[in-house]
């Protein structure tokens, strides 16, 4: 790392999320480090009841651990017709460990006699940054579609395959990037985040 240059860590052991947001907060003043970077091998719980607990939680104890600022998300698919099921447990839906296709499929077995009409489903990103002398701040997307029954598409990660936007007629998995990015829920958080962080650059570049 260079001397004098302040660096961005993002903090998610998730390769998908990690590509995802690296793409999307492309243009950040600050340069973007993963937890493998600085060798950071731990992991936080996430211990919080909420997005914006875990979000912070995430972001804070990194940047002890790290010394340096820190942004970090927390991601949820809320299901409609479960109350709001996975939530803020959709990657441990099916356990601590479980894979992308083990929390799809138990979701899927949980909605098993639920209408179609009533399969209604949002994603919703928090991203939380710490930073130095700042208080946590925290940015919020969401992104509104469906469950369908059956899995498309072989792009995203998560419950991608499963989530349907209706006004692109796809699954979350079955877009581009590019579509994904503009519509979905950790696009909208990202973009402001990015927003904030080329504020504080200029503001570290006043006299």
């Amino acid at each position: 790392m260079a001397h004098g240059q302040t660096w961005l860590l993002v903090a998610t052991r998730n390769r998908g999320k990690l590509r995802e947001l690296s793409r999307l907060l492309d243009g950040s003043p600050f340069p973007l480090v993963s937890l493998d970077d600085v060798s950071i091998g731990d992991l936080v719980a996430e211990t919080g009841a909420t997005l914006e607990e875990n979000a912070t939680l995430k972001a804070t104890e990194y940047a002890r651990l790290t010394s340096l600022p820190t942004l970090a998300d927390d991601s949820a698919l809320e299901v409609a017709a479960l109350r709001g099921q996975p939530g803020a447990r959709s990657a441990r839906f099916a356990g601590e460990q479980a894979t992308d296709a083990e929390n799809i499929a138990l979701l899927l077995e949980k909605l098993i006699g639920v209408p179609d009409e009533a399969l209604a489903a949002s994603f919703r990103c928090v991203i939380a940054t710490a930073w130095p002398q700042r208080p946590v701040t925290l940015f919020s997307g969401e992104c509104r579609g469906r469950i369908v029954r059956t899995p498309r598409g072989a792009n995203g990660f998560g419950y991608d395959p499963v989530f349907f936007v209706p006004e692109l007629g796809q699954t979350m998995a079955e877009l581009t990037q590019e579509q994904k990015d503009s519509i979905s829920h950790r696009g909208i958080a990202a973009r402001k985040a990015l927003q904030w962080l080329n504020r504080v650059a200029t503001d570290k570049e006043r006299p």
